[in-house]
């Protein structure tokens, strides 16, 4: 098999996984500090937003290949087996059947994204203005 589809079939067993924690969160017998851990990993893993940017040379993938494996393999070990044993069962028929969209997750990332632009608009126009008025020259020549 050639390294390509390697890589594929891992990072769909990956996406499993993290879909596999993620109902392994909302599971009742799953202890509150394995539901804060796994929340929290989930959460960064399916954010576009990174601790540290990917546009940072090396850096910027290190966070995506280092620390969330490290938070998922930690989070499947102090997760009761068989409420994982579970969780991977029904995440790999959600994976088979379609998986399920949380159009509310959606808009509230989009809402925060349009919140930031809006921020940024405001402060650049309240800067730029300000500063372009106040290097407007002067007319004393203009009669009184």
């Amino acid at each position: 098999m050639p390294l390509l589809e390697k890589l594929k079939q891992r990072a769909l067993r990956l996406r499993a996984e993290v879909f596999a924690l993620y109902l392994a969160a909302r599971h009742p017998d799953t202890p509150w500090y394995a539901k804060l851990l796994v929340a929290a990993i989930v959460a960064y893993a399916l954010s576009p937003i990174d601790l540290i940017p990917d546009f940072i040379p090396i850096v910027g993938y290190l966070d995506d290949l280092v620390l969330i494996p490290m938070g998922i393999a930690f989070a499947i070990k102090i997760i009761p087996p068989p409420v994982l044993a579970e969780c991977r069962a029904r995440a790999q028929e959600f994976i088979v059947n379609g998986q399920p969209v949380s159009r509310v997750a959606g808009a509230i990332i989009v809402v925060i994204w349009l919140l930031i632009a809006v921020s940024c608009v405001a402060w650049a126009y309240g800067a730029f203005m300000h500063t372009s008025i106040a290097a407007a020259p002067v007319n004393s020549s203009v009669a009184r």
